[in-house]
């Protein structure tokens, strides 16, 4: 009886140490960096950093966050097409990795990328100071309005989808002359807002929680089609008479040529990292959306992204 259950023991060990070591022989690489052209407190640097402290366990790996700033993410990019395709690096992607290249020469394109997955779709808000004397966005675009060149509107980076929006807002309200304030990432940004330099910005509800829980900031509108659940007296755009609804998507992309098990193994975290009730919980509070996309699905949506990017700026004249 001894012996047999010894050699129970025994073998419960040695199974026990082949699953773990099969665990961690599942992912290529002890220590991965994730890229981010954000500022550190904008919303790429935030979507990041709140994800690999849940991320790291799922994939047995321990991630570091790298802020390349220059460029409106032509440096990122450019780093991460330059980098090994052996699953070791990537760079966190929203529409900007898009408009950069057709708003400006630069060496490569997103084409240059490889689409991975995607992991959020992120609404889009206006906000302002909390003792501005702005109540919605409606207010703020009739100051600008009525003042020829004293409005002062802010964006993260000129190729950002909070560039966009701008641009989109001065056309349907009809606002000719504003000062239009670009910012390599949502913290410079909103810090320009709180000091009063800027009368509205425009970001995700994720890099600005934290000003919004200390009162410091409030929104004035929802770029969306719906109110936000999480902001029920927010407004949307469209309420107040200005037809705008535009979402941003987060995701990972990496250099050409990844492995297809450097695929499949993220393929299979960002589900389990998404149903994380404690990150779930977290995510959800920042109004953010759930939107998993398996690579053939997101290189498919990325190139729609980028084609009704293109069309945009054809039709506001910014390129011919």
């Amino acid at each position: 009886m001894r012996t047999k259950g010894f050699f129970q023991f025994v073998l419960t060990a040695f199974l026990v140490m082949a699953i773990s070591a099969s665990a961690l022989a599942e992912y290529p690489h002890k220590t991965v960096t994730l890229v981010t052209h954000s500022s550190p407190g904008g919303g790429t640097d935030v979507f990041l950093r709140n994800a690999v402290p849940f991320l790291g366990p799922i994939m047995g790996v321990k991630f570091v966050v790298e802020n390349v700033r220059g460029g409106s993410g032509a440096k990122a990019m450019a780093k991460l097409v330059e980098s090994p395709a052996d699953g070791s690096i990537f760079y966190g992607c929203t529409p900007t990795y898009l408009m950069t290249p057709l708003v400006s020469t630069t060496k490569f394109t997103y084409r240059d990328l490889e689409p991975m997955v995607n992991v959020f779709l992120d609404p889009m808000v206006a906000y302002t100071k909390a003792d501005s004397p702005f109540k919605n966005l409606a207010d703020a675009v009739k100051f600008a309005k009525s003042n020829p060149g004293k409005g002062k509107w802010g964006a993260a980076n000129p190729t950002s989808l909070e560039r966009q929006i701008l641009e989109m807002l001065k056309f349907v309200s009809g606002v000719d002359k504003v000062a239009v304030v670009s910012f390599e990432g949502g913290g410079d940004l909103m810090l320009s807002v709180m000091g009063g330099t800027l009368d509205i910005g425009i970001g995700e509800p994720g890099e600005l929680r934290a000003q919004l829980d200390a009162g410091k900031i409030r929104l004035l509108a929802a770029f969306t089609d719906e109110r936000l659940s999480e902001f029920p007296d927010v407004p949307t755009a469209r309420e107040q008479g200005l037809d705008i609804v535009k979402t941003k998507f987060r995701g990972l992309t990496g250099p050409k040529g990844l492995p297809q098990n450097v695929i499949r193994a993220w393929e299979e975290a960002i589900p389990k990292l998404l149903a994380h009730p404690e990150y779930k919980a977290e995510y959800q509070k920042d109004a953010l959306v759930a939107r998993f996309m398996p690579q053939k699905e997101f290189k498919l949506y990325t190139d729609e992204q980028s084609k009704s990017i293109e069309d945009f700026l054809r039709s506001m004249g910014v390129i011919k």
